[in-house]
């Protein structure tokens, strides 16, 4: 009042609780230091011990190790793989198709005649052969166009296959001529699409 010294106002502090009385309010639990903690900058990394799990802890790979692993991810090693592959499904492949073939073992000079079982064999052992060379042929370059497509761009999808089918295709298919290789192209891109779609 008047000329008088101004009062400070000060908030008024509950008064201490007296012993064996009322427990004060407890503090408003903080929603955004809690999830700082757990998802924020806040949040600790934590090491998983997989002896402490109850597994069983692997041991740092050897220098052997790590050059057969290598060697498995290489381009050569998935194109002979691939080859191989390709040899045993062409192979099953030819020998199922003549197997059900009724012109197998015929001879084309006396059609009525009728043809050995050696005849019969021989026969489905030649187009057995001659299906794992061009299935072996087609995986090995497939699969070695495709390693090295996606050593270039650096990814792994669907554009890979595409893009290592229309290759294959085209150059089976330019032996032919250029109409063959553009249909051999998009035949086998289309093809790689439905696969890897399919697979995915």
């Amino acid at each position: 009042r008047g000329g008088g010294r101004p009062r400070s106002v000060m908030a008024a502090t509950p008064p201490p609780s007296a012993p064996g009385g009322p427990e004060p309010p407890p503090t408003p639990l903080q929603y955004s230091l809690l999830l700082q903690h757990l998802v924020g900058e806040k949040r600790q990394p934590r090491a998983w011990d997989p002896a402490a799990l109850g597994g069983i802890p692997s041991p740092p790979k050897s220098e052997e190790q790590k050059m057969v692993e290598r060697a498995m991810e290489s381009c050569a090693f998935k194109a002979a793989l691939a080859c191989v592959g390709g040899f045993v499904l062409g192979g099953a492949f030819g020998v199922f198709t003549a197997g059900i073939d009724t012109n197998v073992g015929f001879d084309p000079k006396d059609p009525y005649r009728t043809p050995t079982a050696k005849e019969v064999l021989k026969d489905m052992g030649q187009r057995g052969i001659s299906y794992a060379k061009n299935f072996a042929i087609v995986g090995a370059m497939f699969s070695c166009t495709e390693c090295v497509v996606e050593s270039y761009r650096g990814k792994s999808d669907w554009k890979n296959s595409v893009i290592s089918g229309c290759i294959t295709g085209g150059a089976i298919g330019f032996r032919a001529g250029l109409k063959a290789g553009v249909i051999g192209c998009g035949g086998f891109a289309a093809f790689s699409a439905a696969i890897d779609y399919y697979l995915r």
